[in-house]
């Protein structure tokens, strides 16, 4: 059920919540990449909303108006962005959200800032055991799922927001950069965005995406991304998967090093989990020669810090 006291989310309009669309591309001068005849660009989707954050906005406001006022439920782990967003939402528009969480010892312990904060957004969270979630995918796994969280009726959303609508959603995306950048790279969790980006990007521009977790499924997964959204592979990307730091959530000091001191070079807030994984690869990259000389390269800054 929605809430009395705001507009019903069924004629969700998302001008209503000011956006800032297309979000800024500004250029900042970097030795890194300058030395190298590279130009970098930085497209600014972590300022398309204050609560609802770059690749967060495009990927959830398509599945905003698919609901059409049900409650919303989804899946992510501790510290999920796209859980705390999916909070946000609902506070904002009045819509009820489930978040099913991986880990069910979790439901034992004080909550995490990042799980207190979706709490306090009005989000009921669903802790289940780690068998469970991995079969997030299954349907009979889901039903049991909506059944035990009470929540029946709910419009489910995967895990980090990633479905055909979201793709179709981060096209816009690429849309906003054509013309604009030569490689255009973003952090990846789902492949959602990836997808997205490299159907809206024009032909003579490539999209590169820096998983941010191990293991080498996410081509995989990008591509079946694509064909449910499109019908078929779209647009020139691949992957480099050498830049996870250990996995989801993790970082190292060599990282966090890297983060603050691009942070002081540039003023720019950098969301570690994300963001610092992908602006460290593409100076790796760029070191190792892998962008010409001349090349415009746009990373998108997907999120940002979190208090």
């Amino acid at each position: 059920m929605t809430r009395p006291d705001v507009p019903r989310p069924e004629a969700f309009d998302p001008a209503t919540l000011a956006p800032r669309l297309p979000s800024p591309l500004r250029a900042v001068e970097d030795g890194r990449f300058a030395r190298h005849g590279v130009r970098l660009l930085l497209k600014r989707d972590d300022l398309i909303h204050p609560d609802l954050v770059g690749n967060k906005w495009r990927k959830l406001v398509p599945n905003l108006r698919a609901a059409a006022g049900r409650p919303l439920l989804t899946f992510g782990g501790a510290y999920s962005n796209h859980l705390r967003a999916t909070a946000a939402a609902g506070r904002l528009l009045g819509l009820d959200t489930i978040g099913v969480v991986r880990g069910q010892e979790l439901a034992d312990r004080p909550l995490n800032p990042s799980l207190a904060r979706c709490a306090a957004d009005g989000m009921r969270l669903h802790f289940v055991d780690r068998s469970t979630y991995r079969r997030r995918s299954d349907p009979a796994t889901v039903a049991a799922v909506l059944r035990a969280a009470d929540a029946e009726e709910a419009y489910v959303v995967p895990e980090g927001g990633s479905n055909a609508d979201a793709v179709r959603g981060c096209r816009a995306l690429g849309e906003e950069l054509r013309g604009r950048a030569d490689v255009v790279a973003v952090a990846c969790g789902t492949g959602g965005t990836l997808a997205g980006l490299a159907a809206g990007l024009a032909p003579d521009q490539r999209a590169l995406g820096i998983p941010v977790l191990k293991g080498d499924f996410l081509a995989r997964d990008t591509a079946a991304l694509q064909a449910r959204a499109f019908g078929g592979r779209r647009g020139e990307w691949s992957l480099d998967t050498r830049f996870h730091f250990g996995g989801y959530a993790r970082t190292t000091p060599e990282l966090e090093a890297f983060a603050s001191d691009f942070e002081s070079r540039h003023g720019l807030p950098v969301e570690h989990l994300y963001v610092a994984k992908l602006l460290y690869g593409l100076v790796a990259l760029t070191e190792e020669g892998a962008f010409p000389p001349g090349t415009a390269l746009a990373a998108v800054v997907t999120g940002r810090p979190f208090p």
